[in-house]
């Protein structure tokens, strides 16, 4: 009689160990901030689901969680790879997978956080995605078109990815005419459904629009104190304004100014307004995902993950 009870608890030691939590939202809308809090309530660990973080020496432009910022908290997939380096979502699923894993496997809960949605899609819904490797003789050549040229060719080869893509991201439309073209199947036709590896809670920052916005522009100065000018003179230096991680927001901004075409002051106000256009472009993608629950503040989170933590 004695060998059921322990059965029992061994599963619902496994089941309990088998939960990811994720933290959501648009750019600005706290997610470190509230990630870092509930981790060191629950002693969990962090792993960044944001495609720009990644880099090594983009830091500033992308709002970079800090070492101050983490306050000891474990951070994983950031600063892995340097700007010239292709990271595809296939590498960030199978290493995102791993270190969840081995989180768990010390007993400890896995905090998924981030804005980039096909990240968090990828590893929530497992996606069967097929390893295409970066071929660099063509993605030089892409890489030579401007955003619209490649959105015209994607939309010839993949209709329903022209549609659903972010189009003012140059790296996504590369890799998505490069797996189009190499595999020789439609980039949305490519990403099917497994079956789920994690137990799943979604939590969506809740934000006004209003109190987004102000955040953005309160973020962009700050990010100009920071040293922002600086940074991307130092990677256009390094690299080269054909980069695809220079031709993101915070960075393609300053391109003109540096070639004396604007004035600092309208680089601004460029980047304030990219920015808010990408955050309502991340949120359109989250409202169409039902389950995750959104909310405004600690109380809320903390309410849903205890629930959450209780089921077997």
């Amino acid at each position: 009689m004695q060998k059921i009870p322990g059965a029992n608890q061994r599963r619902d030691c496994k089941e309990k160990m088998n939960k990811l939590i994720v933290i959501l939202g648009p750019t600005a809308s706290g997610k470190t901030d509230l990630a870092v809090f509930l981790a060191k309530k629950l002693k969990s660990e962090v792993v960044s689901a944001d495609s720009r973080q990644i880099y090594k020496e983009m830091d500033i432009g992308t709002a970079k969680v800090t070492k101050k910022e983490m306050t000891g908290v474990p951070h994983y997939l950031i600063d892995i790879i340097p700007p010239n380096k292709t990271f595809t979502l296939a590498q960030y699923k199978i290493r995102t997978i791993k270190i969840i894993k081995d989180i768990q496997r010390r007993g400890k809960m896995p905090f998924l956080v981030g804005g980039t949605g096909l990240y968090i899609k990828a590893v929530v819904e497992n996606l069967q995605i097929p390893k295409v490797a970066p071929n660099p003789a063509l993605r030089e050549k892409l890489e030579k078109k401007t955003n619209e040229e490649l959105l015209k060719d994607l939309a010839k080869l993949d209709p329903q990815a022209a549609e659903t893509i972010d189009r003012k991201n140059k790296r996504r439309l590369v890799r998505a005419l490069e797996v189009c073209i190499l595999s020789g199947k439609p980039f949305s036709a490519l990403k099917i459904k497994g079956k789920p590896m994690f137990e799943v809670l979604q939590l969506g920052i809740s934000v006004p629009r209003k109190t987004l916005y102000r955040r953005i522009n309160q973020r962009v100065e700050r990010q100009i104190k920071d040293g922002l000018i600086d940074e991307v003179k130092n990677l256009s230096r390094k690299y080269g304004w054909n980069l695809p991680s220079l031709s993101g927001i915070g960075y393609k901004e300053f391109k003109p100014y540096f070639e004396e075409k604007i004035t600092l002051r309208e680089a601004k106000k460029k980047l304030k307004q990219n920015t808010r256009q990408y955050a309502r472009r991340q949120m359109t993608w989250f409202r169409k995902d039902k389950s995750i629950q959104w909310i405004k503040n600690a109380k809320e989170a903390n309410r849903l993950i205890k629930k959450f933590l209780q089921q077997n």
